[in-house]
């Protein structure tokens, strides 16, 4: 935990490897100061087939899940990083967004946890 999944247009991993995606948004996420490393994990989901505002245009979108108890100043710098980052290893993907949200930790459960 946290998880930071990435939605994309399968473009996307052509003009940029996924590793170094992942290792972008893992970076910024480390640099935050919010989690611990070892715990940071990274996924990205590439789409052939989808629509963006009626078109084919490339897109990015994070989901980040991460544990409640970071507050809104805390989600709001490391959207805006993350965003940054994604915006300079792709300046010309029209659509780059974020959202943020948070895992109760009185219902979140995992392997070890059982």
């Amino acid at each position: 935990m946290p998880h930071f999944v990435l939605d994309c247009s399968q473009n996307i991993t052509e003009l940029v490897s996924p590793s170094k995606i992942m290792e972008t948004v893992h970076a910024k996420a480390v640099s935050s100061n919010l989690f611990d490393e070892k715990n940071i994990k990274v996924r990205i989901n590439s789409f052939e087939n989808y629509l963006t505002y009626n078109t084919q245009d490339d897109f990015i979108h994070v989901f980040a899940n991460i544990m409640e108890g970071r507050n809104t100043e805390q989600k709001k710098l490391l959207s805006k990083n993350i965003i940054e980052a994604l915006n300079n290893l792709f300046p010309k993907v029209p659509v780059i967004s974020i959202n943020i949200r948070d895992f109760e930790k009185s219902t979140y459960c995992n392997k070890s946890m059982v």
